[in-house]
């Protein structure tokens, strides 16, 4: 037995149909009298909208995925419904997903926009056949900058001059599942790997926490030679044990499904320090796993050139994310001594410091120039 489900954009995609569902697109179909209606970082459900007409495919599914499909659409405040569809076989009944949620009204989303909103819906359908509603709607939101980061991982170069110039047809999985997803989430998978003598390794069992991307950012002052700091309590002291638990770090947040990471650097700089920061003055500093062995999150760290304030000591942060941040400006000497002395203790930190260290002089004779 199966079910005729009408999908609109993104999701009425064959080669995601085909990986997702595992279902060919049979048909493509209209309805007349209705639009795409949603939130910005939500999967649009359909609602009724005068001398508009949505497009979209039919695919024939299981009751288990139906069943998977409107746990997903449930999370944006659409639920499954029988309307008519316009088919090259005539019209014929089909089960729809209605918006009910305030939205608004929506085009079909870019190709780039829709590659992630579709991976995202990936994860949380293979997510709905052992979570239930509160965890999917607190997971979207990470399965969204999760399925940009993917995107990010697949466009980037990939320079293979002393490592091996292998890719992923060389890893071969064998069986995977997702023990937690909650506001992050933990994979494990068995699978075989090549190893340097050109055979594949026996399965091997892993296990990763899955995260997104985010920026770091050291705002520099090269005229004055000082840096903005922020400190913050964290979490993680806390739970290894900690006495003291907060944090001297750089100027750090997640990037955003839809942003790319120069827009989250000034972002974060305004939200974490009332700091306006150009565009210009953001120096690359290097891209980076800082524990691949585990965890997927990946970082981009900048160096900001710009001129700080004098004996600035602001509390700044998100209200809506409880967040308590302090920023210090410091001499770049300071610094230094801190990480010295075992206060600072935040990676990003201490290599972008190092970094800076190395480009300090150059930076500042540029400055006075």
């Amino acid at each position: 037995m199966t079910c005729l489900v009408f999908l609109t954009a993104p999701l009425d995609d064959a080669d995601w149909c085909r990986e997702v569902l595992g279902v060919e697109r049979s048909l493509r179909a209209d309805v007349p009298g209705y639009g795409l209606e949603g939130a910005e970082k939500s999967l649009p459900g359909i609602w009724q909208s005068e001398r508009a007409m949505v497009s979209g495919c039919l695919v024939s599914v299981t009751p288990a995925m139906l069943e998977r499909l409107t746990a997903l659409y449930a999370t944006f405040g659409a639920f499954p419904a029988e309307i008519e569809v316009q088919a090259t076989g005539g019209c014929m009944s089909a089960t729809a997903f209605m918006n009910t949620s305030t939205g608004s009204a929506q085009a079909a989303p870019d190709r780039d926009r829709a590659i992630i909103l579709r991976r995202a819906s990936a994860e949380m359908l293979a997510l709905a056949a052992t979570h239930g509603p509160d965890a999917l709607r607190t997971r979207w939101p990470m399965a969204l900058s999760h399925a940009a980061s993917v995107a990010r991982a697949k466009a980037a170069a990939n320079p293979a001059k002393l490592r091996a110039a292998w890719g992923r047809a060389d890893v071969k999985p064998q069986a995977r599942k997702i023990p937690y997803a909650w506001f992050f989430g933990v994979v494990e998978e068995e699978l075989q790997f090549r190893r340097f003598d050109g055979a594949l390794s026996p399965a091997v069992k892993r296990a990763g926490f899955v995260m997104s991307d985010a920026v770091t950012v050291l705002p520099y002052d090269p005229e004055r030679d000082c840096v903005l700091l922020i400190e913050q309590f964290r979490y993680a002291p806390w739970l290894r044990g900690a006495e003291n638990c907060w944090s001297l770090e750089p100027i750090a947040g997640r990037v955003d499904p839809f942003e790319r990471p120069e827009d989250c650097a000034l972002r974060e700089a305004r939200e974490e320090a009332d700091l306006g920061l150009a565009r210009d003055g953001l120096i690359a500093v290097g891209n980076v796993y800082p524990s691949p062995g585990a965890v997927t999150e990946f970082l981009y760290h900048y160096v900001a050139l710009c001129a700080l304030p004098e004996g600035t000591e602001t509390v700044a942060g998100l209200e809506s994310e409880a967040e308590d941040i302090r920023s210090h400006v410091i001499s770049f000497d300071e610094l230094m001594s801190l990480i010295a002395s075992g206060e600072v203790q935040n990676g990003p930190l201490v290599l972008t410091a190092y970094w800076l260290a190395a480009h300090r002089e150059g930076l500042r004779s540029t400055a006075r120039s």
